[in-house]
């Protein structure tokens, strides 16, 4: 599907499925490092909201979480 753009000579075309879907895995990656920085220093009330926030983030979020042992109390 090209886009077309005032202004350009030629038309854009949009990119590819792939290359957006290297982006947010790429995306998914970096923000995972994040959470798992944040746990070392974080609480029980935390840890929760950081498992919410990982079972939004990937659709393998709850495998993740228990190789974290986020639901350990």
């Amino acid at each position: 599907m090209a886009v077309l753009y005032f202004g350009h000579k030629e038309p854009r075309v949009s990119s590819s499925e792939r290359k957006r879907e290297l982006r947010r895995r790429r995306h998914r990656r970096k923000k995972i490092s994040i959470l798992a920085r944040k746990l070392e220093k974080a609480t029980v009330s935390e840890r929760t909201m950081i498992a919410g926030k990982l079972r939004a983030l990937t659709p393998g979020g709850n495998i993740i979480a228990e190789r974290w042992e986020l639901e350990k109390r």
